[in-house]
């Protein structure tokens, strides 16, 4: 898997500039960093003397109150302890690296026994022929107690090559170091720098080199062991496998080529006559658009459903505003319409919090007439969530899921584009974007399968397969992502872990669904 680095420069007034880090309590009593962007912001507004900060702004649900050095989650109202903490300074970093940092090869080799001088004394030569267009050299690795005689470190090659074929060193007459690195870095002629350094960089590493080297040692190369690939098969030309193909088997030694596993994210191409519909489950595409809250219940009427007044309170915390619950509420945001003091205990799970306190994070919410306990995430009613309008496609492919030879596959297509969030949204009226769409998910078309893509189906009405929030894999704000309820989009390998075969995908993804309230029993529901 390949992604894109960056590296980033910060201004010596901010945080990092100044060693300042702020931190989070968890809920194991260790702190946590925020991130660097989220840290700045902090603290900027810190240094300004601000009394509390909006991260929003930033795609954050989080207010940091510096008075009370608390953050409070906008939804739930939960409050958490920060600290601001004086740690090391960023070094302050400018220009380009030198050119040897930025223009440097190394390729390396392993001897497992004694080997001819010989092989030494022509690789001397090779670099010493090369010396008007690179820079090359042969470094022994350090030695180790059952690997003696290794050559100092600091001895040049041409030294070296003497040495061996003086048959000196302490590994005994005749032999080589057991261990080296061949380094190498453009010289002055700027069409060879070119060559290595810049695109074609693959090509005169694992081609040119190899081919020159093989030349010189052809002659003179003992008796090689043919390189064979995984599988013992064929035997391979030694020259496909670089330059340590080459001296290794120059060596006598035996020589593996490895091919990286292909990833493969979609199956073979499919004509409509291959798709079909699937058993059990009618029409082939759904549509979400936004649905709006139902009016004519206050918070106060629908919390009424779900709680049980508490007379004497239990002498423990809210664990939403973080008060004593013999105490008033702790919220400090706009005032429910409920006495302050008032105590309910939730009837299935039992977990006692402040009414004030309830009524807040559902004001906070979704205000869809549903309740999840903030304590053991009960849900109470039914959950929907935030997702943007798109559409779902499902259908059976003819194609098998590695781990699933013995049914087809099938494929689900979920399409959302980018729009306007709404005021159930982190920023109302702030455009969103919709990265990856269509993104193409896989089922096995088992008993098993057709289940979780039935929950699915309820999950995708209920908006809770996408949401608006931040990219944790690019850290994009305001963008769709994935609501936790995990999808596979990878089909016929399981390189980035997001594909098959997955023995406990399928058990999971039911967990997943049954924390957001979908289980069999809202399948009935939805049909009633």
């Amino acid at each position: 898997t390949i992604r894109p680095v960056r590296r980033s420069y910060y201004d010596p007034s901010s945080a990092p500039g100044k060693g300042v880090v702020w931190e989070w309590e968890n809920d194991s009593g260790t702190w946590t960093p925020y991130d660097m962007d989220v840290g700045i912001t902090i603290q900027r507004a810190y240094e300004k003397q601000h009394p509390w900060v909006d991260l929003s702004a930033i795609g954050f649900c989080y207010v940091i109150d510096f008075a009370t050095m608390g953050q409070i989650n906008r939804q739930t109202q939960r409050k958490r302890r920060v600290r601001r903490r004086l740690d090391m300074v960023y070094p302050l970093v400018s220009g380009t690296l030198p050119k040897s940092q930025s223009h440097f090869f190394v390729m390396g080799w392993t001897f497992n026994g004694p080997v001819s001088p010989l092989c030494l004394a022509l690789l001397s030569a090779f670099c010493r022929s090369l010396a008007p267009f690179l820079s090359l050299s042969i470094l022994p690795l350090p030695s180790a107690p059952d690997l003696p005689g290794n050559f100092p470190m600091e001895e040049s090659p041409k030294g070296r090559g003497k040495r061996a074929r003086k048959g000196g060193g302490g590994a005994g007459r005749g032999t080589l170091p057991h261990r080296g690195i061949l380094c190498f870095q453009p010289g002055p002629v700027q069409l060879l720098r070119q060559l290595l350094c810049g695109p074609w960089a693959l090509w005169g590493c694992g081609c040119l080199l190899p081919v020159l080297m093989w030349s010189l040692l052809a002659p003179f190369r003992v008796p090689t062991v043919p390189v064979k690939n995984l599988t013992g098969s064929s035997p391979v030309n030694p020259a496909l496998a670089g330059i340590t193909g080459i001296l290794m088997s120059a060596a006598g030694l035996p020589v593996c080529l490895t091919r990286p596993p292909k990833l493969v994210l979609h199956p073979p191409p499919v004509s409509k006559s291959e798709i079909q519909s699937i058993p059990g489950i009618s029409h082939s595409c759904r549509k979400t658009t936004k649905k709006q809250a139902k009016k004519g219940k206050t918070p106060e009427e629908v919390l009424k459903k779900y709680l049980q007044k508490v007379r004497h309170p239990p002498d423990e915390d809210c664990t939403i505003c973080m008060e004593r619950l013999s105490a008033p509420s702790g919220y400090k945001g706009p005032q429910p319409a409920v006495k302050p003091d008032l105590v309910g205990k939730l009837v299935k799970c039992s977990h006692v919090f402040h009414l004030h306190c309830l009524v807040a994070m559902y004001n906070n919410g979704n205000k869809d007439g549903s309740l999840q306990c903030p304590t053991c995430k009960t849900i109470y009613g039914v959950k929907t969530g935030t997702q943007p309008p798109g559409k779902m496609e499902y259908h059976i492919i003819p194609h098998a899921l590695p781990g699933h030879a013995d049914c087809k596959t099938i494929r689900i297509i979920y399409n959302i584009p980018p729009g306007v969030q709404g005021p159930e949204h982190p920023n109302p009226g702030k455009s969103f974007t919709a990265r990856g769409f269509p993104r193409h998910c896989y089922l096995p078309d088992s008993e098993k399968g057709r289940k979780v893509l039935k929950l699915l189906l309820v999950a995708w009405d209920r908006r809770l397969i996408f949401a608006i929030g931040t990219s944790s894999t690019t850290g994009e704000s305001d963008t769709v992502i994935w609501n936790e309820i995990h999808h596979k989009t990878e089909f016929g390998s399981n390189l980035t872990g997001h594909g098959y075969p997955d023995i406990n995908y399928l058990d999971n993804v039911l967990a997943e669904l049954a924390a957001q309230g979908i289980t069999e029993e809202s399948l009935a529901q939805e049909k009633d």
